[in-house]
Formats: C-alpha cells, sequence, structure tokens
C-alpha cells in the first residue's frame, strides 16, 4: 500500500453520510454481479493458470535485494555439499504439509499458493531492504559452543513469563491483514498457539473480532494497540481487551509513520486500487481466489471498522484512513497515560535503544519487545539481535525482554534466549504456516520449531531452556 498524505479532516471529525440502498449482497462485502463476474474470471483463471505454468512463470521485474545478504539466502544456499549444479536441491512446495520439514518449506508452500501482491505484503521491508536482510544475517553472527558429556536425556523447553508456565519461549507476534493469507488466520493461528502451550498477540489491524479470539479454549490472549484518531478509541480497544480476558497489552511504538514498502507500493495503481497486472496475477491463483474473496468478500478491519468514516470503510480506503490518523504525537507521557488506564501486563513493542530500555522499566511497563517491526519501517536500522546483550545487561531483572527479527529456525530461538531473551516473537515463520494451509500449517510452523529448539537442546549439552547462557555461544569474528 502506497505512503499517502495526512488526511485534512481532523481525527474526531466523521463526515454526514446520507443513507444509500446498496444492492443486494450474496458473499460478503460482494454483490451478485460483482459475485458472478469474479466466479466467471476464477474459472477462466483456473485454465490460465495451468497453461502458463506448463509455459513457464509470467515474465516478471526482477526482484532485486541488497547484494550482502540477500532476505530469501541462507548460508546454506552455498552449501559445500553441492558440486556445480548436483545434487539438485528444491524446497517442498507441493500440499503436504508432512513434507515441510523447515520454515522454509512452508514458506515455498505460500509463494506457490499466494497471488504477487499478497506475497509483497507478507515478504517486503521497507526502501532496499536492509533491515530486512540484516534481521537474517544478524543471526549468523554467533556461533554455538556446545558442551560434552552432559545427560541430555531428558529435555525441557518451558519456561517462565509473566509468572506463567509456557511450554517453550516463543509467542506468535501481531501481524495484521492476515485474512488475506486464509480465511480467518487469527483465529486459526491463536488456536494453534493455544495446542501448543504459548501466548497469541492479536493485532489492531487484525481482522476476526476480538471477542471470538478471545474464546478460543485454552488461549493465552494478548492484544496489540496501534495509538491512532482521538484518545477515546484507544481507551474503548484497552477497555474491550480488558473485558475479553487479555493477559497483557502491546503499545507499539515504531508505526506511527508508515515505511516506504516499495514494492508493495509497485502492485497498486493508486493508493486504493491494485494495478490491473497485480489483479491479473490474482486471477492465476485460483485457489486462494475461490477460498478466499469469493466465499468472505474483501477483509474488514473488524476491531477499528466502526471508528472509520462511513464512505471510508471499503477495505484499501478504510487502511488509507486509518494510516493517516495515526498519532505522532505519541509519547511517553501517552505510553503513561495507557499505563495508568491497563491494569494487566504492559509490553512496549518497538524499543531498540538501550536508553529506552530504561525509561520502559522507570515507567513501570512488565516487558519490552525489542523489535524494527519486521524490517518494514525504518531501513537500515539494527536488528534486535544486536542490541539485546545491552538491553539485558540494562534491564536487569525489572523487565522482562522478548525479541523478533528474522526467527526462522529453532537455533535462532536458542541463540536469543542464551543472549538474555525471556521469550522470542515469531512473525512471517507462523504466516507461512497459516498462508500455505490454515490452522494444521500454523500446527506445522510450531511442531517444526519445537523440533529444532528440543534437538538443538540435546546437541548444544543443555537439559532445559533455562540453563542457556553466554556460555553456549561465540561471537563470530
Amino acid at each position: 500500500m502506497a505512503h499517502i498524505e495526512e488526511s485534512r479532516q481532523a481525527p474526531w471529525e466523521t463526515a454526514i453520510v446520507r443513507p444509500v440502498l446498496d444492492p443486494p449482497r450474496l458473499l460478503r462485502g460482494l454483490t451478485w454481479r460483482e459475485t458472478a463476474f469474479m466466479g466467471a474470471l476464477a474459472a477462466v483463471a483456473g485454465g490460465l493458470a495451468i497453461a502458463l505454468r506448463r509455459r513457464g512463470p509470467v515474465a516478471q521485474q526482477p526482484r532485486a535485494l541488497p547484494r550482502f545478504a540477500p532476505a530469501d539466502r541462507t548460508l546454506a544456499a552455498a552449501s559445500p555439499a553441492v558440486l556445480g549444479a548436483t545434487p539438485q536441491r528444491r524446497l517442498y512446495a507441493g500440499r503436504d504439509l508432512a513434507s515441510a520439514v523447515s520454515i522454509e518449506d512452508l514458506r515455498a508452500m505460500t509463494h506457490r499458493r499466494l497471488p504477487r501482491f499478497a506475497l509483497e505484503y507478507l515478504e517486503g521491508g521497507a526502501e532496499d531492504e536492509a533491515t530486512l536482510a540484516h534481521n537474517i544475517a544478524a543471526w549468523a553472527d554467533w556461533r554455538f559452543m556446545p558442551h560434552a558429556l552432559v545427560d541430555v536425556a531428558r529435555r525441557d523447553l518451558s519456561t517462565e513469563l509473566f509468572g506463567r508456565r509456557m511450554a517453550m519461549p516463543l509467542v506468535i507476534a501481531p501481524t495484521g491483514l492476515n485474512e488475506l493469507f486464509w480465511p480467518h488466520a487469527d483465529r486459526h493461528l491463536a488456536a494453534a498457539a493455544a495446542a501448543a502451550g504459548i501466548p497469541y498477540a492479536q493485532s489492531t489491524m487484525s481482522n476476526d473480532p476480538m471477542e471470538e479470539v478471545a474464546r478460543v479454549p485454552g488461549l493465552r490472549y494478548w492484544w496489540q494497540l496501534y495509538v491512532f484518531g482521538r484518545e477515546e478509541i484507544r481507551n474503548v480497544l484497552i477497555d474491550r481487551a480488558r473485558d475479553n480476558g487479555c493477559e497483557a497489552l502491546i503499545v507499539t511504538t515504531d508505526a506511527q509513520t508508515y515505511g516506504n514498502r516499495e514494492w508493495e507500493t509497485r502492485n497498486n495503481a493508486d493508493p486504493t486500487n491494485l494495478s490491473w497486472n497485480a489483479k491479473f496475477d490474482a486471477l492465476l491463483h485460483p485457489r486462494w481466489l475461490a477460498s478466499g474473496l469469493l466465499l468472505h468478500g474483501m477483509p474488514r478491519f473488524g476491531n477499528v471498522i466502526d471508528f472509520v468514516p462511513r464512505e471510508r470503510r471499503r477495505f484499501f480506503d478504510s487502511a488509507m484512513w486509518i494510516r493517516s490518523q495515526m498519532d505522532r504525537a505519541l509519547s511517553w507521557d501517552t505510553v503513561k497515560r495507557i499505563r495508568d488506564r491497563w491494569p494487566r501486563r504492559l509490553i512496549i513493542k518497538g524499543v531498540l535503544a538501550v536508553e529506552d530500555v530504561e525509561k520502559a522499566a522507570e515507567l513501570g511497563a512488565d516487558a519490552v519487545a525489542l523489535s524494527n517491526h519486521g524490517g518494514r519501517q525504518l531501513d537500515w536500522a539494527v536488528a534486535p539481535l544486536d542490541v539485546l546483550p545491552e538491553a539485558r545487561r540494562v534491564a536487569g531483572n525489572r523487565l522482562a525482554i522478548l525479541v523478533d527479527g528474522g526467527v526462522r529456525r529453532g537455533s535462532d530461538v536458542l541463540k536469543a534466549m542464551a543472549l538474555g531473551a525471556d521469550a522470542v516473537l515469531i512473525g512471517r515463520a507462523a504466516l507461512y504456516g497459516v498462508a500455505a494451509a490454515g490452522r494444521p500449517g500454523a500446527s506445522r510452523a510450531l511442531a517444526i520449531l519445537r523440533e529444532e529448539i528440543d534437538r538443538g537442546l540435546a546437541l548444544l549439552g543443555s537439559p532445559s531452556i533455562k540453563k542457556l547462557g553466554p556460555r553456549f555461544l561465540v561471537r563470530a569474528s
């Protein structure tokens, strides 16, 4: 979605709209004419997709990434096990979840299923995507130092956060517009988290109502707050989260100005419409189209749509309006007022400077989430992992520290925990799962990470997550 100028309408003003009789709607958000038209296009698209895939991929503009650390490349891409072009190695991109043995396999399945504009929203970063790339590269700055002859016959992956046990040190991070990837993806992610014994954080810009997500049996439910519009909007959201049993409130601090996501913008004809090229590409993905748009209509920001002026409630338009209302005066004083209103655990997300970690502790926050918003906001920012050791030193035992950014392996989680994190937030890793196969896919992503964490503990010579520390790591020269 492209950056636009701020709305001239004051945040508290809502235009008076005369009633307009809407045409009859068969599917959510689609009239019968639109439904018939989309159905016909989907049928044609199925044949086109098969024909075009037989001929090879449709020509696309090259997706240039920073040369020093492309975001889609790992150290294994230059494996010494490969001589020339043999043995040929390909990630699994089929439909059998049991054949997905890594998060990258789920990512490949997602790339096969989603249209380009949805992939750009999921995968893309800001500007040159240097932050996006560095988030992944930062994990390679640390090497393991395994300890020998340690009894690891039984391993304990559990930890405690806010005085409660977690089955493993993961939290599914708040991510918006998940219904673009799979219908009711918010609920599917929450259900997968509950089954895995970890918290799920729902975004302000999610699609499923918080009342439905909070009812998922056994869920440790967290709510993420974007501060936008007049003060009573955030107060309503805070009170709703409290009334729905939310354990922790996450205040995001690094998104008051929208990042310059150029690759996302290139799919748009204008801020409120996809280009014809992007629309045609979407038609070449009939499985995604049929299971999502045709059955459920365009996604809606279900938790905030009532705050949007009635004439701005179409999908793209509502996103643009909310973006224009973000409170660019957000400050520590604002967070203090939120702290005073919110009676439970408070997490401040988007912190990177150690001085801000100190301020969060003084304000009375319960945790900070070291994050650069997945590389989607400020380009050339430090990775959360870069500042984790110093943040832990400054916070001491006053704050819990969560960390995110490029987590794709259980080994990433082990490194973060050894450097002082209390838990690790996963965003794209979980989204690859839900985008590939809904709730089973989300559960598969968590199972893969759990298996890798468990195996890594055994190989490191640590019987418990709680026993990890800096002695298990060496900084690469």
